[in-house]
């Protein structure tokens, strides 16, 4: 780290990876598939055992907030899952990818709404959501509910994905935005992945290159776009610049509209004794 920071995030998937392959998976025969499948599953991150103590440990040692991309596995299903990480280094919220996209679900199992849920950073209140669910109006106003003032949108890495919503959002809510997605280029990939030459021209056609941006809750950018540029950004947020635009308009109605929002885990079985 160059200087101190308060709060880092990082892309979509980035531990252990975005699944590259399924962007051009018709060229990959069913037992290409699944042998990827395999070693990508065998990757993915496992909450109860542990996977992330080393990152929590350095995060407390640099007393930093953060939100990870993480593909999470339980028993024997793949979230793409957004996690949070509190100053002291503990794991405050898990929040599963409530809808892959229409490639994703060959491997990714849709989430459910127990991460929606904000955490309160040094005066500000921090919420987030992987890819395309912040597309989704209702899970948008459910962290706006919250009194979310920054949002974390957490992307496989494009520009086209986050040009728009990053200030769509940040308009809507009078908050911060922060999209950060991955740049991934062919020489990136392992020469010891399973087919690497098919995986690496999954990525050749230069669809992952990044669009990390910061909007302000007046849509102006803070940090504009950059496609293709690898680099730590850095940005201060101001927490009187949303409280000062949040008069103009008070965007809640509860006595016209409500949303209802089931936090429960879900799961196959519920065991009782």
């Amino acid at each position: 780290m160059k200087q101190k920071t308060d709060l880092i995030v990082f892309p979509e998937a980035f531990v252990p990876g975005y699944p590259y392959w399924l962007t051009e998976a018709s060229n990959l025969t069913p037992a290409q598939q699944k042998e990827l499948y395999l070693r990508y599953a065998s990757q993915a991150v496992v909450m109860e055992e542990g996977h992330l103590s080393g990152i929590c440990s350095q995060l407390k040692t640099w007393k930093m907030a953060c939100y990870l991309g993480i593909v999470e596995r339980q028993n024997h299903s793949l979230y793409m899952s957004m996690v949070h990480i509190n100053k002291q280094g503990v794991v405050l919220s898990v929040h599963r990818k409530l809808c892959p996209s229409y490639k994703e679900r060959a491997v990714i199992s849709p989430g459910d709404g127990n991460g929606l849920v904000t955490h309160k950073l040094d005066g500000f209140t921090l919420g987030g959501l992987n890819s395309d669910d912040n597309w989704m109006p209702l899970t948008r106003a459910a962290l706006y509910a919250q009194a979310e003032d920054v949002h974390v949108a957490c992307w496989s890495g494009n520009q086209e994905l986050t040009s728009d919503i990053t200030r769509v959002i940040a308009k809507e809510s009078r908050s911060y935005v922060i999209s950060v997605g991955a740049v991934m280029r062919p020489e990136d990939v392992d020469s010891e992945t399973p087919y690497a030459n098919l995986v690496k021209e999954s990525i050749g056609n230069g669809t992952y290159h990044g669009g990390c941006c910061v909007a302000g809750p007046d849509g102006a950018w803070v940090l504009p776009l950059q496609p293709g540029v690898q680099s730590l950004r850095y940005c201060v947020l101001d927490p009187a610049f949303v409280r000062n635009l949040r008069q103009d308009f008070n965007n809640t109605r509860p006595d016209v509209t409500q949303l209802v929002v089931q936090r429960k885990r879900q799961a196959m079985a519920q065991f009782q004794e």
